[in-house]
């Protein structure tokens, strides 16, 4: 059986993951199984019954060690360009909170909004559990030294007004509340730098373009680096300006506003695999090709549930069913990494508390030191 969709990772040439009557001819539309509606909707109701009774809380925070390591690298490293740095990132970064009591997102296909509608809280609370891959606030992330957010926004059809929300599946918090935590770690970090990747929207019109674009004006003001060449920021730049935030819009709408970076400087391939082996041997070969396009890189070190992944594991959901498991491996090829000219840049990570993720990719930056320049630190 299959009940939700693939959710989206973003990509370069393909940013949605979409069940296909030619991967799966034995299905009907959109995933259904011809003939068992009836027994799906059982089913549905009793997974979605079990799992209300084995719900995890959210963990706490990991600590702050890592809120200044931007302004505590050596002067060496803060004179390369940001590009040459391994910067940590997460991936869906604002899901540690979706709202189950709103109405399912834009974002996805009519069967999941009608199983949704049928089911009502239980179905939405198993979706929780394959659109979430955080667990850590905004606040929470940065302080263990994330630095790079994927985000996805979307408005409320049929709210009035242009208000904003994330979104993955589920509605989260409002993007103004996201910005402004960001905002006060900055205002409290004057040497940390961010990178905001708008990277999906949806039911979002031109009015709601210009809102976002004017609320992240107001929200961040001289804190926003305008477009430039990528080879040209680095830290001491940013700091010397006083400037600590690059967004990256990836909709026509911003285009030829100087505080808007275009999506094209920022790739980020994505591997669409549930097979560690398969995503380690993509992301070689992505990195292969890095030095050519002089622009900033995201590894995204993440596996992607296919339909039949989150039918087996519909219960265990992404964090138990897929993302524990794989972890291993995936960060044993984040160990081997360097940055530089053609090695790593930005990392990102599902559920960036559940190892070391960001000590240890910030770490990789000692590599582009001496031994005597490491011993010194």
């Amino acid at each position: 059986m299959v009940i939700f969709t693939c959710w989206e990772r973003t990509g370069i040439s393909h940013r949605e993951c979409v069940c296909t009557r030619e991967r799966f001819p034995e299905w009907g539309l959109r995933g259904v199984r011809v003939g068992g509606v009836g027994r799906l909707f059982f089913f549905v109701f009793v997974f979605c019954f079990f799992f209300v009774f084995h719900m995890r809380t959210r963990p706490a925070g990991i600590g702050s060690f890592n809120a200044d390591w931007m302004g505590s690298l050596p002067s060496k490293l803060s004179a390369m360009p940001l590009k040459h740095l391994a910067v940590p990132g997460s991936h869906d970064s604002f899901t540690f909170w979706v709202d189950v009591h709103a109405p399912v997102g834009p974002d996805q296909k009519a069967y999941v909004k009608y199983l949704a509608t049928i089911f009502s809280v239980l179905a939405k609370k198993v979706m929780v559990k394959w659109s979430m891959t955080q667990n850590l606030t905004f606040k929470e992330q940065l302080d263990a030294g994330i630095r790079y957010f994927d985000l996805r926004v979307s408005s409320k059809p049929g709210e009035p007004g242009n208000e904003i929300y994330f979104i993955h599946g589920l509605f989260g918090h409002k993007v103004r509340d996201g910005l402004s935590e960001i905002n006060s770690f900055l205002g409290r970090h004057r040497k940390e730098v961010v990178f905001l990747d708008f990277n999906h929207y949806y039911a979002m019109d031109a009015e709601h373009h210009a809102y976002l674009i004017s609320m992240l004006q107001e929200v961040f003001g001289g804190k926003l680096c305008n477009n430039c060449a990528v080879e040209s920021i680095t830290l001491d730049y940013l700091w010397e300006k006083k400037q600590q935030v690059i967004v990256f819009y990836h909709h026509p709408s911003a285009q030829g506003i100087p505080i808007m970076w275009p999506g094209n400087k920022i790739p980020a391939p994505w591997a669409n695999t549930t097979e560690p082996n398969k995503l380690i041997q993509f992301l070689e070969t992505t990195l292969q090709e890095r030095a050519k396009q002089g622009t900033f890189h995201v590894s995204q070190a993440i596996l992607t549930p296919r339909v039949n992944t989150v039918a087996k594991g519909l219960v265990w959901g992404l964090r138990t069913y897929l993302v524990e498991r794989n972890l291993p491996t995936i960060m044993s090829w984040v160990e081997a990494q360097r940055p530089g000219v053609d090695g790593v840049n930005i990392i990102t990570s599902d559920f960036v508390e559940l190892t070391d993720f960001a000590n240890i990719v910030i770490k990789l930056n000692n590599r582009l030191l001496s031994e005597q320049e490491r011993k010194a630190r």
